[in-house]
């Protein structure tokens, strides 16, 4: 058998190729980063941001679609709402989507 000049020229370059055929997939999982994942963490941060800040009265949605006012913050985990005059639940405070109305601060005297 003899060599032949296309042989011969194909077997050179494996340095630059190796990188050439990675360039894809680092581009694709940058776009993926900056599409998909840190807005999806920056969400996360604000949804804990708002259920960290619930207090007494605030006016509440839930993932279930319960509408309530905010009547005991539990404890780290759960918080009461009333969600009509005198009967009141318990839920989760990560199954708390959304806040209608923000109660103020009490002022000090």
């Amino acid at each position: 058998m003899f060599a032949t000049p296309a042989f011969a020229q194909a077997a050179g370059g494996g340095a630059a190729g190796a990188f050439g055929s990675f360039l894809p997939l680092i581009l694709i999982f940058a776009i993926m980063y900056f599409l998909l994942i840190r807005p999806q963490q920056k969400k996360a941060k604000q949804h804990k941001a708002m259920v960290d800040a619930l207090r007494r009265g605030d006016q509440i949605v839930t993932q279930g679609g319960i509408i309530g006012k905010v009547s005991k913050v539990k404890d780290d985990a759960e918080v009461e709402i009333e969600v009509a005059e005198n009967v009141k639940i318990r839920v989760v405070r990560q199954t708390i989507s959304q806040v209608l109305n923000k109660t103020e601060p009490a002022e000090k005297a």
